[in-house]
């Protein structure tokens, strides 16, 4: 019996290569289809490429341009070749401990506070155009497949803003990947008004955006792939950690509403205080590695080297091996997030 499910995939720039691992461990189930897509920057680019690879040739179609896009991000021509290597390294989140110990503050960093991408003049161009432009937009906005929603925030008024099907673009996903410390705001036509509008990163908003998942003619069950820690055991003390943890939050508070949001429709219902049908009855999963992602940094965000890309790849196809080995068979059945634990 096949089991249909949503997605809703968060950003967190390289990080999102942990995504990418989960969606090559989940297209291998043949009795899971994906009825649809909410993706916020990488979860974007992730939920873009995996579309448009479903039209050129199903699941396996997808996981090939999932794996192409993720090798063009790593600026490589193939991660296969980091395999053996990361074989004779220590764990990623090590390497990531002694290049901060090394360069406590990047030059990035450094560059953020006193320079402005707008400084950068007739040189400028957002770094993730050449990856997004092999995709095929009649494929990612095809009626066909997984309906898929991007989110962006409207800088004008701080109102997140969710493209879907045929107005999702190459400068839609860059939008939502937008960090406007390092690039400048994407300024598009919105199909919606016509008025042009000028966009950042999604995650401020909707990270990623639960509420599009919600119509009544999609499944009840949404698998959040989640890559922001949501809790952390030690209190931040250096300026590295206050940071990063800073970034963690903020990135997170939007799916935090959301699912507090789920979790009182989903009392209603439960207490006979809402007629079952009067709203969704939503069935949350999630698939994340936090042990994993409390090793690493918002610096590594931002360092896509094909060790990190790799690395995350595999961690999110073991997430995936175990959510699946867990959890599969409460798909379409039960909640596998104890929302009563996490908000009561």
């Amino acid at each position: 019996m096949t089991k249909r499910i949503n997605l809703a995939l968060q950003g967190g720039g390289a990080h999102g290569a942990f995504t990418w691992g989960v969606l090559d461990r989940l297209l291998q189930e043949k009795d899971i289809e994906i009825a649809a897509i909410s993706g916020t920057s990488a979860g974007a680019l992730n939920g873009a490429a995996l579309k448009a690879g479903m039209a050129q040739g199903g699941a396996q179609g997808a996981r090939v341009l999932l794996d192409r896009i993720w090798h063009q991000v790593g600026a490589v021509h193939d991660l296969r070749l980091t395999g053996w290597i990361a074989q004779a390294l220590p764990p990623v989140g090590m390497v990531n401990a002694w290049m901060e110990s090394l360069m406590p503050v990047s030059p990035m960093d450094i560059a953020a506070l006193v320079t402005s991408p707008y400084q950068y003049g007739p040189l400028y161009r957002n770094p993730l155009e050449p990856v997004v432009r092999t995709l095929n937009f009649d494929q990612v906005c095809s009626k066909d497949g997984p309906e898929l929603h991007i989110a962006a925030t409207n800088v004008r008024t701080g109102k997140i803003r969710v493209f879907s099907g045929g107005e999702v673009s190459g400068e839609v996903i860059m939008a939502s990947a937008c960090l406007p410390t390092l690039f400048q705001a994407v300024e598009l036509v919105d199909p919606a008004t016509g008025a042009r509008e000028a966009f950042w990163d999604g995650g401020y908003t909707g990270n990623p955006a639960l509420f599009p998942l919600f119509d009544a003619h999609l499944p009840d069950d949404i698998v959040i792939v989640n890559i922001n820690p949501l809790k952390r055991d030690t209190v931040p003390q250096t300026p590295q950690e206050i940071q990063n943890r800073i970034n963690e939050i903020s990135f997170n508070t939007s799916l935090l509403r959301e699912l507090r949001a789920v979790h009182f429709v989903k009392r209603l219902i439960r207490e006979g205080r809402m007629e079952r049908g009067a709203m969704k009855d939503v069935l949350v999963h999630m698939v994340a590695d936090d042990a994993l992602m409390n090793t690493l940094s918002v610096t590594s965000k931002v360092t896509p080297t094909p060790y990190l890309l790799h690395s995350l790849k595999e961690a999110g196809r073991a997430a995936c091996q175990t959510f699946l080995s867990g959890s599969k068979q409460d798909l379409n059945v039960q909640a596998t997030v104890n929302l009563e634990e996490m908000f009561d």
